[in-house]
């Protein structure tokens, strides 16, 4: 990418990925580097500026994570947030030590000092803070500008480097001028121009898909999801008839999902869609099995069956589109220690680049979620299609408890379309992330008409979230929780009683299964 960057090092924060939405969300370009990256190395990617994330470490532990000191003296601006401001103060030659009392949560903080970074920000705030070390005392080549009541020295700025440090969390919402304090970073320290744009984003990205694919064939399974409908978009944009989607029917998906895909991307964008009628196999492999991790990997195991089947057909094809984000790419490379290595596949597509020799195109292994959506929007896809829930690649077999039958797909799947249409209806679909019905493995006594019924039950589960890691169950007001339960049991044959799941994650999962 031509854009100017920010590079974020992560000390293993939890707000690592945070910090990174919140400089884009300034239309500035960030990227995360692991603490091994090489101040050369950050030198070569034209840097604006560098941010040093938290980290749950303390800088005296044994195997305390660092990075390289010449960083400090790239030339450009550094600031280092928390964990990131102490092993920067210490380098610089601050002296740190344990906090008398730890902070964490809501503080107070009183600015006492002038400075770009602080601009537009009140005298008097609260920040978050969440930290067990922090300096004792600054030697002459630094100046303190913040306080809290237990941390004299909550903002600093050193006077022969570009470095500040702010011991606190600017990137979270729970910090009220944070984002001013960022802001300031980007715009009047780092002196970034804010050009990172999606329409930027999209014409560099078909002109790298061209470079890498040439002349040649690219398949992309698209499954309806928001990730690989707008790689297929994208990837349409960029290569026209030489994109060739593979569509496989499982026979898990929700009501109508099939004849919704195949009329977007064969009818409206008039691609190669190729569609795969695999779900009587998927049923028959399935017949018995309760285990969900057993369901998943047969799932697995027989959609690159289903998948190969048909990219077998197609000739000149080497590449295979995946719409790994960028998420994927830093949890993976975390775990190598290597930001490049070990990209985590999707869910649907398993093993198959090795098995078929496939080469990866991944358009969008540099966003994170929201910033596919936009791209989706940009693209002219529809709103329901870019806003959808996420709806796991085993499909609605994790949606049902115990063995699957067809009969039980059929109950699911009209309970299911009730309940998005009925959320839909009442306004509430962006407001909540995730919506589901899950069909249980009881059947309870009612009464329909006048005889006693012995039928199924039906559990409702939605969440509220941001980053799917942790969630509340949405707070649906009863009168449409009342609406969802009565069409369901009279209109779902087989279906006798609705109960709504108020469980969090933790400890709950979102799914069932």
């Amino acid at each position: 990418m031509s854009h100017e960057l920010v590079a974020i090092i992560d000390f293993g924060s939890q707000y690592g990925q945070l910090i990174a939405r919140r400089v884009r969300e300034h239309n500035v370009y960030s990227r995360i580097f692991q603490p091994s990256v090489t101040a050369a190395e950050l030198a070569a990617e034209n840097i604006k500026g560098v941010i040093l994330s938290g980290g749950p470490a303390s800088v005296y532990a044994e195997n305390a994570p660092s990075c390289d000191a010449k960083i400090l003296d790239l030339g450009v601006p550094v600031l280092g947030i928390c964990y990131g401001m102490q092993f920067a103060c210490k380098t610089l030659g601050a002296d740190i030590k344990p906090a008398e009392s730890r902070e964490y949560g809501r503080t107070n903080l009183s600015v006492t000092g002038e400075s770009a970074l602080l601009a537009n920000v009140p005298e008097a705030t609260t920040v978050w803070m969440s930290h067990g070390d922090q300096i004792n005392e600054l030697n002459d080549d630094f100046v303190a500008l913040a306080t809290t009541d237990s941390c004299p020295y909550a903002v600093v700025k050193h006077t022969r480097s570009k470095f500040y440090g702010v011991q606190f969390h600017p990137e979270v919402t729970h910090t009220p001028f944070g984002n001013t304090i960022l802001k300031n970073f980007l715009y009047d320290i780092c002196d970034c121009a804010g050009d990172w744009q999606m329409a930027d984003f999209v014409e560099q990205t078909i002109a790298d898909v061209r470079k890498q694919v040439g002349t040649g064939t690219v398949i992309c399974g698209l499954s309806g999801g928001v990730d690989s409908s707008v790689v297929a978009a994208l990837l349409h944009k960029a290569i026209g008839d030489q994109l060739k989607c593979i569509f496989v029917d499982n026979g898990l998906l929700r009501k109508n999902e099939r004849e919704e895909v195949e009329s977007m991307f064969k009818g409206h964008f008039k691609m190669d869609l190729h569609v795969v009628d695999w779900g009587d196999k998927f049923l028959e492999k399935l017949a018995g099995v309760t285990d969900p991790q057993k369901k998943r990997k047969i799932i697995g195991a027989e959609f690159i069956e289903a998948f190969k089947s048909e990219s077998d057909k197609i000739e000149n094809a080497h590449f295979l589109a995946q719409g790994t984000l960028y998420p994927d790419v830093i949890e993976s490379g975390a775990k190598d220690g290597n930001l490049a290595a070990n990209i985590k596949l999707h869910h649907n597509v398993g093993g198959l680049p090795e098995e078929l020799g496939f080469e990866l195109v991944e358009p969008l292994r540099e966003l994170f979620k929201d910033e596919v959506r936009k791209v989706g929007e940009f693209l002219g896809l529809p709103e329901n299609l870019v806003w959808r829930h996420p709806f796991p690649g085993p499909g609605l077999a994790v949606r049902i408890i115990g063995d699957i039958t067809k009969p039980k797909l059929d109950v699911l799947k009209e309970a299911d379309y009730i309940l998005i249409e009925e959320i839909v209806a009442a306004g509430l679909y962006r407001q909540i992330s995730q919506a589901l019905c899950v069909l249980l493995p009881i059947g309870t006594v009612g009464v329909m008409g006048d005889e006693r019924s012995y039928e199924n039950v039906i559990a409702i589960r939605a969440v509220e979230t941001t980053d799917f890691m942790t969630a509340d169950f949405s707070h649906i007001p009863f009168e449409v929780l009342g609406q969802i339960s009565s069409r369901i049991i009279n209109e779902v044959r087989g279906v006798n009683r609705v109960v709504y799941d108020i469980s969090s994650k933790p400890p709950a999962t979102i799914e069932w299964e």
